[in-house]
């Protein structure tokens, strides 16, 4: 199949031209999208087709292209969407990155640093196919200096599946910063048992 690019180029007389990303027709666009699939240096017409792209069902083309594609221009290309006020697009854009956990690896100091608690809130869900102990490391991090109690508890959540024994002292000192915070000491203590081996 042909490389489809986001613009036209010249079709022989008589012959069907093939969709691009700038198509007006959604279906074409879907086409184009899944054509690119696999195609490293399709990732900056795929990243500009997302940025305008208001069609779920392209959007999740788009995205697929992109975690075939892989590598780190693909996460850098999806992680904007993180941002975004759609909660499908954010959940498209969280589940394509956690396909590329090597890629993203990198990203996740930035990520938790964020100015906006929403996309530290989103991060924390970037860790859970990453290898147990940098998820635990990057995690543990975040909690160390992350003063939302919302951020907290995603990450604990997250912790409390993937996480190792080195997050312990991290989720003992949480318990005492937070111990005002009601839900979150509960949370901690059910991180710290299913770590520990001790749940049930």
């Amino acid at each position: 199949m042909p490389l489809i690019r986001g613009r036209r180029g010249s079709v022989a007389p008589g012959a069907t031209p093939p969709p691009v990303l700038d198509d007006p027709d959604p279906e074409s666009r879907w086409a184009a999208a899944r054509a690119l699939a696999g195609q490293a240096d399709a990732v900056p017409e795929l990243a500009a087709a997302l940025r305008h792209e208001t069609v779920p069902r392209v959007r999740e083309a788009i995205l697929t292209s992109l975690m075939r594609i892989g590598g780190s221009a693909s996460a850098e290309a999806i992680v904007p969407c993180l941002r975004s006020e759609d909660a499908g697009l954010r959940a498209a854009a969280i589940e394509a990155l956690q396909a590329l956990p090597s890629a993203i690896a990198p990203m996740m100091a930035q990520l938790f640093s964020d100015p906006e608690t929403d996309v530290r809130l989103l991060a924390t869900e970037l860790a859970r196919n990453m290898k147990a102990s940098d998820a635990t490391r990057l995690l543990c991090d975040l909690i160390e200096h992350e003063p939302h109690p919302n951020v907290c508890a995603a990450a604990i959540e997250v912790l409390a599946e993937v996480g190792t024994p080195e997050a312990l002292p991290v989720l003992e000192r949480c318990s005492v910063r937070f111990a005002l915070t009601p839900f979150l000491p509960f949370a901690i203590s059910m991180a710290i048992a299913r770590i520990s081996g001790a749940e049930g």
